[in-house]
């Protein structure tokens, strides 16, 4: 038996737009049989059932005459209208929802691939480049894919809201971490969300959560934190996630209750991660590209920082210095952070030279890749050196440090 002719263009190409290649996935979304998709692609297509018609237009994103059909003598066209993502820029309050125009030309599918592959650079891009110039392009490639948002629909649509929810989360996570706005941050980071959201991705919503807990955790306000860690866990869940994920969960909260001072649920969530890791889960072959800050090496520069923290300072002198062989070459911004915490080890162990010795590789390694979070680290240590401050070795890091560009930055804060 033949198949009808596909002669309804309209809905075809929609259907390719949309990100479904064959009748069968279309089908398959619809929850209808694929013969009726043929027929809808014939010659003469029926005039659906309101719900199909209503599925339809939300899946491929235009309205029924726009997809070829014609509505039977006598009745009146639906006009279903379909909701979607737009905003105009990272600093951007909320992400505002409009009706998309009937009239609107839809993308072709290959706008998702194209948009996702800057998307995926710009992440490798923010372990070398400088965060003052990486953050416009980010920015500016999110607006672009809130307009992309208005003219895609089902799988195109879901793939550019997947990749503007990450590039969204890698502007929070540069204005946090390097820029140190944290204001800014927590608004960015909303918009992550709600990109997120429009993917229907549970995982990366539960990474953006997490995120967004350094905020209130890293002010001291426990309570805020630890809401939000719940939010990412419950996410996590729907995941469902892997064992690095659920790791960096407990590393996130870990530092979270460290900045608020409770070291010992600190350690014992670092420890819980620690097993975690080590019984994996049968989710590891899905851990997503973008969780591309943690790994067992990244786990023990937090254990370092707790340890620390917790006053255990030859434990965390050994954590960090094992941290340190282990780090791949290209981590230039978590080095920095390890020399940090391993000055303050020795700063806090009475040994003053050998505190300037590793704040002065922190500033070394700061000169080729700036990191806010970095230079935090050793401002905190030079604080703790104040009774030294007359010694020749305190004495040169001040030289290093209170330099005209970073005077003036540490005024302007």
């Amino acid at each position: 038996m033949s198949h009808p002719a596909v002669s309804n263009t309209r809905l075809r190409s929609a259907r390719y737009a949309a990100g479904y290649r064959s009748q069968q996935e279309l089908a398959t979304a619809l929850g209808v049989g694929v013969r009726q998709v043929r027929r809808w692609e014939s010659e003469n297509p029926p005039w659906p059932h309101p719900d199909l018609q209503q599925a339809l237009t939300d899946l491929l994103g235009q309205n029924m005459e726009a997809l070829g059909f014609t509505p039977p003598a006598g009745r009146d066209q639906p006009d279903p209208v379909r909701r979607s993502l737009v905003g105009t820029s990272v600093a951007a309050v909320g992400l505002a929802a409009v009706p998309m125009q009937s009239a609107a030309v839809m993308q072709p599918a290959s706008v998702a691939v194209d948009f996702q592959t800057v998307t995926w650079s710009h992440r490798r891009l923010y372990w070398s480049v400088a965060p003052a110039d990486l953050h416009p392009a980010a920015a500016a490639h999110a607006v672009l894919g809130c307009a992309l948002l208005t003219g895609t629909a089902g799988k195109t649509r879901r793939t550019v809201a997947t990749a503007l929810a990450e590039t969204y989360l890698l502007a929070g996570r540069i204005e946090f971490f390097d820029l140190r706005d944290a204001d800014r941050a927590g608004r960015t980071l909303l918009l992550a969300l709600q990109a997120a959201g429009q993917a229907d991705d549970p995982l990366l919503g539960s990474a953006i959560l997490a995120h967004s807990a350094f905020i209130p955790g890293w002010a001291g306000d426990r309570d805020a934190a630890v809401e939000r860690m719940v939010a990412a866990r419950t996410y996590a869940r729907r995941g469902p996630a892997s064992a690095t994920h659920l790791a960096w969960l407990d590393a996130v909260e870990a530092e979270c209750e460290t900045r608020c001072g409770n070291v010992r649920t600190a350690l014992h969530l670092i420890r819980h991660a620690e097993d975690v890791l080590a019984a994996g889960t049968e989710h590891e072959f899905a851990i997503p590209g973008w969780l591309d800050w943690f790994n067992a090496v990244r786990l023990a520069a937090f254990k370092g920082n707790t340890q620390l923290a917790a006053g255990h300072l030859p434990q965390a002198r050994t954590t960090l210095l094992g941290v340190l062989d282990e780090l791949p070459a290209t981590e230039d911004k978590q080095r920095t952070v390890i020399y940090g915490d391993l000055a303050a080890v020795e700063a806090a162990a009475g040994n003053p030279e050998e505190a300037c010795a590793y704040a002065c590789r922190a500033l070394d390694q700061l000169e080729i890749t700036w990191y806010a979070t970095g230079m935090d680290r050793v401002r905190e240590v030079r604080r703790s050196l104040a009774s030294h401050q007359h010694d020749p070795c305190v004495q040169n890091l001040d030289e290093r440090l209170y330099g005209w560009a970073t005077t003036v930055s540490a005024l302007s804060r």
